[in-house]
């Protein structure tokens, strides 16, 4: 009897990851509107209704689908920030440069991690997420900018990397700027945030 109850949990465990994978593979391949319980349900080789056991609502399911991109961000960030011995400058660099090669390399979950729908709700858990992702903005930005507040200059700054994402995503940027490179694009809204560099 037990062997068969740790059976089931590890069938159940197995499932619900399997439908997490395969939602991941789907926004990659089709985008966010393709994430439909039951095309998801479908690719996974289950009943449309099986996603329900794990995943009340669809929120859910979309949350935790999020949660991965999340994850692999947080993932980026940390190895874009190494040790945490480089000044802070430069880690704010390498934060946005890992940002920006994110967004842009997987525009489907880039565009499902930050749906308000998604991270208006606590109960979903994805501000557990991402608030340490902005915290570490926050922090890196307040070593920078001591003078200012730096939660506000923070959030300008993520606008300014967010917008840059998604016009250099739509082609809109390399139209207006002629660049085929982010770069400088990176560089001067971090100076417009933090001031010029070694200045």
């Amino acid at each position: 009897m037990e062997a068969s109850r740790v059976t089931g949990t590890d069938m159940d465990t197995g499932l619900r990851a399997r439908l997490v994978d395969v939602g991941v593979e789907l926004v990659a391949q089709k985008g966010v509107q393709a994430l439909t319980l039951r095309e998801i349900a479908r690719r996974a080789g289950v009943s449309h209704g099986a996603p329900r056991r794990y995943f009340p609502t669809h929120l859910e399911l979309l949350s935790a689908i999020a949660r991965r991109g999340f994850d692999e961000l947080g993932a980026r960030a940390t190895a874009a920030a190494g040790d945490g011995d480089a000044p802070a400058r430069a880690q704010l660099t390498g934060l946005g440069r890992a940002y920006l090669e994110f967004a842009l390399g997987n525009r489907g979950m880039y565009e499902l991690m930050f749906r308000h729908d998604l991270l208006e709700s606590g109960h979903l858990g994805l501000r557990d997420t991402s608030l340490p992702l902005f915290g570490r903005l926050v922090e890196l930005v307040g070593r920078v900018r001591p003078d200012a507040d730096a939660r506000l200059v923070a959030g300008t700054l993520w606008a300014g990397l967010h917008g840059i994402a998604q016009l250099w995503g739509w082609g809109s940027l390399q139209l207006a700027t002629g660049s085929d490179d982010f770069a400088p694009l990176l560089g001067s809204v971090l100076d417009a945030h933090l001031g010029p560099e070694g200045v």
